[in-house]
């Protein structure tokens, strides 16, 4: 044990003893396109000696397939069902064409079987059965409520469809709708890639952190029915993969720990992002010393308590030939654990102990690196950035009142260190404008006070474009998220007004998250279209107690839909 007074005198100035107690410096880092190189490796965090168990990832494969029914041959014949569809005639036997062609070929035994069984083809519904007569081996129901348009509705028939498959043990599965000819071409290439998106979503535990892993998922193959053939569909499934692996790559590092995914390790994960798809990625991983010559006082005055030191993370596509028409730029909140600083997260409802998921942001914006990298969209540049650091406590730390200094100039008096995300946002978005983009989105657990508003499931958007509120909304109609457009009040600005400095970091209660906004607007060029999206409900499901990755599929559709 050290005695700290007797150091403090020996070493002789506050300045010595920090510099005493002040952790060893990273190795530094050298960088060029696509690869991160290092004069010596990165040392894992050690806190608790916990390491992630390297597990491979399922691959299933898709098909697009133009079958009967009853002549298809494997373990689950998944039907998608609306309440229509559960529809009977005066003779209690089904009018839906494909129920009644299983049902006949099943001698009425799927009629019955359904009645039995309570089924009506309600949302949550789901019923699989043995029976002999068809191809299959087992005959599964699917409810998807009284009509099925929405990629949200196609993407859950998928994780019925991966529960089915994991509570059957099935190695082969097929999936067809009841009802399949209202839906146009375009809504047919959705509910294709909704669906196999969801069951590759469906299948996914992470079971790195348990020191027995469970039995894993037996699913190889999923064959689509009835919804079309052909190079088009194909690369829609293609696309599907993509984004999955993407997402799940999201969920991956907010599920992991803050003893394990410390700053260094995020910037790390990134870099490796931008080595597997070194042809269109590069990495530039900025250090303290870096930041403090860009002059990111903002950022850097959130990061000084820890002991993990911060890590400004920039990744850059540029497509496959270099020309680009437009540039864009996903910046993510990147806190890899929040303790509130000297406002400590404190009493019942605080969520401390969950405060790894402040990074969901940067999962989301690194999770979309890593899908672009894959699709390699053309026309369009896409920086992805996070200001990744912890926010601590310590002799180090920044303290309420204190006044910081953003890389614009502007002055910030500190009323609350746990509304420390916008800080690192500021400096973050200072950064991205000064890319030379066109349009910025980006995407924090920025406030609670978001989620009161719009619950856990809904993420709350605020620009003040018209334009890009439309693309990032037809982007999220696409890939199923939920996002809402909240009003930017300009008149909320008074509240953050300070008596000493430019602002404060947040104006109390009353329209938290619109005043949140508002100070990040503080932070963007004129010139550049910019959106904030506060994921704080969407990021994490109380119901899996996991991370789900929201914004990635968003983000990427948006991406794709700016490229040419």
């Amino acid at each position: 044990m050290i005695c700290y007074a007797h150091l403090y005198t020996r070493l002789g100035s506050a300045a010595a003893f920090r510099r005493y107690c002040a952790p060893s410096p990273p190795p530094p880092l050298l960088f060029c396109r696509g690869k991160l190189r290092m004069t010596h490796s990165i040392a894992c965090a050690t806190l608790g000696l916990t390491k992630p168990a390297q597990i491979d990832p399922l691959k299933i494969s898709f098909a697009a397939k133009e079958v009967d029914v009853v002549e298809w041959k494997g373990d689950i014949l998944a039907v998608g069902v609306t309440e229509k569809d559960m529809g009977k005639d005066d003779n209690s036997k089904f009018q839906n064409s494909i129920l009644k062609k299983l049902d006949a070929q099943l001698g009425g035994l799927l009629s019955e079987a359904s009645s039995e069984e309570d089924f009506t083809g309600k949302p949550g519904q789901s019923t699989v059965i043995r029976l002999p007569g068809i191809g299959s081996k087992r005959v599964g129901l699917i409810g998807l409520g009284q009509s099925a348009s929405r990629a949200g509705d196609f993407r859950s028939l998928g994780e019925s469809v991966a529960a089915a498959a994991k509570a059957a043990q099935a190695s082969n599965v097929a999936v067809v709708l009841a009802s399949s000819d209202g839906l146009s071409d375009e809504s047919k290439l959705t509910a294709a890639s909704a669906v196999a998106s969801g069951t590759v979503l469906g299948t996914f535990e992470d079971n790195r952190y348990r020191s027995e892993s469970k039995k894993p998922v037996s699913l190889k193959s999923v064959d689509i029915i009835g919804l079309g053939t052909g190079p088009e569909l194909e690369k829609k499934l293609k696309y599907a993969e993509h984004v999955s692996s993407a997402v799940i790559f999201g969920r991956e590092l907010v599920n992991s720990p803050a003893n394990v995914l410390t700053p260094a390790v995020l910037a790390e994960e990134a870099s490796k992002v931008a080595s597997m798809y070194s042809d269109v990625l590069s990495a530039t991983i900025l250090d303290i010393e870096k930041c403090k010559e860009l002059k990111m006082g903002s950022y850097l005055g959130v990061a000084a308590a820890s002991a993990n030191l911060p890590h400004f993370i920039h990744l850059c596509y540029k497509p496959p030939g270099g020309s680009a028409k437009i540039k864009l730029a996903l910046v993510g909140k990147g806190l890899t654990f929040d303790s509130g600083g000297y406002n400590i997260k404190t009493g019942p409802g605080c969520l401390i102990e969950n405060m790894k998921y402040d990074m969901g942001g940067a999962a989301a914006v690194l999770g979309a690196a890593k899908a672009i990298g894959q699709i390699k969209p053309p026309g369009v540049e896409v920086h992805f950035i996070v200001a990744a650091c912890e926010n601590m406590i310590s002799g180090t730390g920044m303290r309420p009142g204190d006044i910081i200094t953003a890389a614009n100039g502007k002055t910030i008096e500190v009323n609350n260190t746990d509304a420390e995300g916008r800080l690192t946002l500021a400096d973050a978005l200072i950064y991205a404008c000064n890319q030379g983009v066109d349009k910025v989105i980006d995407l924090a657990t920025l406030t609670g006070a978001c989620v009161i508003a719009l619950g856990p499931s809904v993420a709350g958007a605020f620009t003040p474009s018209d334009d890009l509120a439309n693309e990032v909304m037809a982007a999220s109609k696409v890939s199923g998220e939920k996002i809402w457009r909240m009003p930017l009040e300009e008149s909320y600005w008074e509240m953050m007004k300070s008596g000493v400095a430019d602002m404060v970091n947040t104006g109390g209660r009353q329209g938290g998250t619109i005043t949140a906004a508002l100070f990040l607007k503080q932070y963007v060029d004129e010139k550049v279209q910019w959106m904030h999206i506060d994921i704080a409900g969407p990021v994490w499901s109380e119901k899996m107690r996991s991370a789900t990755g929201f914004g990635i599929s968003t983000m990427v559709e948006w991406v794709l839909k700016n490229s040419c």
